[in-house]
């Protein structure tokens, strides 16, 4: 049963139609519900789940683009996921004009191919980049250069590999950028048919701010489509968690470098024989020239060791391993 107004509620609400607060046509509007026309002769394949991990994917790989695309291009990068959504492969072909820059990408053990296309004014700032400009695109659109694209290619391969790392949750793939394609007419890698998702990237280099567009088919995803999905995401890195950063870590602490130094020996004097040190003056150490030296790593007396040469440098033998917090 309805909720049943008390007389206040219905004074009020015939006020507000008297005196035009409110109208009666647009509240009969508002409460219309909303309709998507459904067709039923494409339907669709990808939910909305699969394209928020979608999502989730590439934006761990719009952070590796923006930590590694700096040491390359000189200047700082940043890259965010803008849209997802789901169309037809020939509506997507069908909006790109000439020159394009289309990266076909495998995907093995996965069939088929991925589609990224990049914006031109990127493109071109790239290139000038590389070669020693300030990274600024052309004002007018022209088509690549051989040299040109044989740059490019080399940013699209760091790129491509750069998708093993954020897909490794869902599937192991070894991404290989097979071709780049700069005519649209010739890009008809994936069916016009096809059911593809897509997601767009904002790329800004410095000054200059254009799209970036991976075309993900779904007949290349659908044997690991049940993958795509939250759950299943953040459980795999709860799995991974244990060992993945502990592989990490360790290999980060082996690639330390740490202060380790060898003492001669040490000694006691005055202020008033430190006052008057002068260049040749002998000072007397706590240690013969046959004895072992202490050899600290850190402030950690570690090891014993004693002097030589090596390579017509200064050396020590370690003879003995120690550690002074034992002692």
């Amino acid at each position: 049963m309805g909720e049943v107004l008390s007389q206040s509620e219905i004074d009020n609400l015939l006020k507000a139609l008297s005196t035009g607060e409110l109208d009666i046509d647009e509240a009969k509007v508002s409460e219309e519900k909303q309709v998507k026309n459904y067709d039923f002769a494409r339907p669709a394949k990808f939910s909305k789940e699969h394209l928020r991990t979608l999502e989730i994917i590439f934006e761990h790989f719009s952070r590796l683009l923006a930590t590694n695309l700096p040491a390359y291009l000189r200047k700082s990068v940043n890259v965010d996921v803008v849209n997802s959504e789901v169309v037809i492969y020939s509506e997507f072909s069908n909006a790109l004009s000439n020159p394009v820059l289309l990266g076909v990408i495998g995907m093995e053990p996965l069939t088929g191919n991925v589609i990224m296309e990049m914006a031109s004014n990127l493109g071109f700032a790239i290139v000038d980049r590389l070669l020693g400009g300030a990274g600024t695109p052309i004002d007018k659109e022209r088509d690549y250069s051989e040299i040109e694209l044989s740059i490019l290619e080399r940013i699209f391969s760091i790129c491509v590999n750069l998708l093993r790392e954020p897909l490794a949750n869902v599937v192991k793939v070894n991404p290989r950028l097979e071709r780049i394609e700069t005519n649209s007419q010739f890009a008809q890698i994936i069916s016009p048919s096809e059911t593809i998702a897509i997601i767009t990237l904002n790329i800004k280099i410095g000054d200059v701010e254009g799209l970036m567009n991976v075309c993900l088919p779904f007949d290349t995803l659908e044997p690991v489509i049940d993958k795509l999905n939250t759950k299943y995401w953040f459980s795999s890195m709860k799995e991974k968690d244990g060992t993945s950063y502990e592989d990490t870590i360790e290999a980060a602490i082996n690639k330390a470098k740490i202060p380790i130094k060898a003492v001669l020996g040490t000694s006691t004097i005055s202020v008033a024989d430190f006052a008057n040190l002068q260049v040749g003056d002998i000072i007397k150490v706590d240690r013969h020239v046959d004895e072992e030296l202490e050899v600290y790593v850190g402030n950690i007396k570690k090891f014993m060791a004693l002097p030589g040469y090596s390579n017509e440098q200064f050396a020590v033998r370690v003879t003995e391993v120690i550690r002074e917090e034992n002692e």
